[in-house]
């Protein structure tokens, strides 16, 4: 019988060794080679970890892999009693491929850090400076995460979510997942892009979309998708125009969109929050982190994270930083965002807003900024300037229903009085008793669940809703709606067309600050106007069949 060529004492006697010597023991083999084994696997862990660091092309299974209605099990019929979301397979050139090319996504600096985990970016417990601001039981909730993944985030979430089926024909939603941001984004400042770069995608995705069955049966009514940049990115007007003119592309008529900036006087637009950089697991993690912001000693009346905007004439952030220095640093602090100390790893804004009482919320290049979520979720009251920024923007998300539910978590101040200088800001907060503050800001921490994205599949779970809880919640209501209204009708709805309404845009020059904000909407810090006639440049076209439902929408 052969024998093995690996048994040690069958070797072949070296030439001169004596023949009675002992064979060598099989000890140190062994152990060598358990050495090697052990190393290998350690090799292969770590190569593991830094893929899941890095994001990934696939978060889950392309729908069509599996062999189920319920794509991650079955549900209870209560849990999903207003309905079930489809989410499209697109071609991977609509959200995959971006996320794969996140090195030419920006043209100053990698993107690709801020798209990992799904969209949080990098986990902050890597950032050294956290650990000062964060108890070690909430550092885990937090991200590094920039302002425009809100596309990523929500397709992340609803492909795992349990309302969701891969059977097209038992949806009552169906959820469009381009990346629209993240496009038209890589095109904005790019030395040789062309505004038929910045429309590309938009029209190839909208022609593959016209080519859907439950796309045709509708004409999109019962269709939703999410917009990572503020509307205005999406709204271009002219040839030579911002962004791109995706909104107003055919087929975009009955879609419903959210954005972290919405269009007020649109309709099929709905303001959802930015994302911040918490995102809580469960809802123990929101109580824990609610009460060390509540328990925090705050050192300053009130604080300001911005910059001048260079370019502009009488820049209402130029006021607050003068209302900043007169207050002295006993009662005020500010941040400069000139360079990036505010988009990098936030935990600059972070600190300021967990050591104020109060915090500054001007326009940003348009009318809503992040900062005014960051200041929130370190439970700070938010300072308003204009209405468009929070009362008339997030109305499924802050309570604005009437003057006295404003009080109850802001403070608003008319930007006309301070710029005559007949009041201060001091003034205005040192009037609220500290009972009143302390109330004001309980109530601002009893929001912070519905502002922020929970990084669990199924949400922060023990009755506890997140921003997405909330956004799906007010779809499903929305479509639900429209239903009932189509029985009262022969036909659907009519589309809803935004035109223009004169020969003239508004929309300011583009900034070039690094951050990515976009186009400023007006070029004056007049006081906003009523949101009737704040859009002087759109209108909204409707059917006589539609108007009761398009008077609802807004209702909603």
């Amino acid at each position: 019988m052969a024998e093995s060529p690996r048994t040690p004492g069958n070797a072949p006697t070296p030439p001169g060794s004596p023949l009675n010597a002992t064979a060598p023991s099989p000890a140190p083999a062994l152990l060598r080679g358990s050495l090697l084994f052990l190393a290998f696997l350690a090799v292969q862990l770590v190569l593991f970890g830094s893929l899941l660091s890095f994001p990934s092309s696939r978060f889950l299974p392309a729908p069509g892999d599996i062999n189920t209605t319920w794509a991650n099990g079955v549900s209870d019929a209560g849990a999903c009693k207003a309905g079930l979301i489809y989410v499209y397979d697109l071609p991977s050139e609509f959200n995959h491929d971006l996320v794969d090319d996140c090195e030419s996504l920006w043209p100053w600096y990698s993107f690709c850090p801020y798209l990992a985990h799904g969209g949080f970016g990098q986990r902050a417990a890597t950032v050294p400076v956290f650990f000062n601001l964060t108890p070690n039981g909430s550092l885990p909730s937090w991200y590094v995460t920039d302002q425009f993944q809100l596309e990523v985030i929500i397709h992340r979430r609803l492909l795992s979510h349990r309302c969701r089926t891969t059977d097209p024909a038992l949806a009552a939603a169906y959820y469009v997942p381009f990346y629209a941001g993240l496009d038209v984004g890589s095109h904005l400042w790019g030395d040789n892009a062309t505004v038929a770069d910045r429309d590309r995608a938009g029209i190839r995705l909208l022609r593959w979309l016209r080519n859907q069955t439950s796309f045709r049966r509708s004409g999109g009514w019962d269709h939703f998708l999410t917009l990572g940049r503020i509307t205005w990115d999406f709204r271009r007007y002219g040839d030579d125009g911002w962004g791109t003119n995706f909104v107003f592309m055919p087929g975009m008529e009955n879609l419903t969109r959210l954005s972290i900036e919405a269009d007020p006087t649109d309709p099929m637009e709905v303001g959802v929050p930015y994302p911040t950089g918490f995102h809580p697991h469960v809802a123990a993690d929101v109580r824990a982190w609610q009460r060390h912001v509540l328990s925090r000693k705050r050192s300053k009346l009130f604080g300001f994270a911005g910059a001048p905007r260079v370019g502009f004439r009488d820049d209402f952030r130029d006021v607050l930083l003068e209302e900043c220095e007169d207050a002295g640093r006993e009662r005020c602090r500010s941040v400069d965002c000139r360079g990036s100390q505010c988009t990098g790893n936030g935990a600059a804004v972070l600190e300021l807003f967990l050591d104020s009482k109060f915090c500054l919320q001007p326009r940003g290049d348009s009318f809503t900024r992040r900062s005014l979520f960051d200041c929130m979720v370190a439970g700070a009251v938010p300072v308003l300037f204009w209405r468009r920024t929070a009362y008339d923007q997030y109305r499924w998300y802050l309570p604005a229903r009437s003057r006295g539910e404003e009080r109850e978590w802001s403070v608003f101040i008319d930007p006309r009085v301070l710029r005559v200088g007949n009041v201060s800001v001091q003034e205005v907060l040192e009037g609220f008793s500290e009972k009143r503050v302390r109330r004001m800001r309980k109530r601002v921490v009893e929001m912070i669940p519905r502002i922020v994205y929970a990084s669990a599949s199924d949400g922060l779970g023990d009755g506890m809703e997140d921003a997405l809880d909330v956004a799906l919640a007010g779809v499903m209501k929305r479509f639900s709606q429209r239903r009932r209204s189509m029985t009262h009708v022969e036909r659907p709805p009519g589309p809803v067309v935004p035109q223009r309404v004169d020969n003239k845009s508004t929309m300011t020059t583009p900034s070039d600050a690094k951050n990515g904000t976009a186009a400023a909407i007006s070029q004056h810090d007049s006081a906003e106007k009523s949101s009737a006639n704040s859009s002087s440049y759109i209108k909204t076209v409707v059917s006589e069949a539609s108007a009761s439902l398009i008077k609802s929408l807004h209702m909603s």
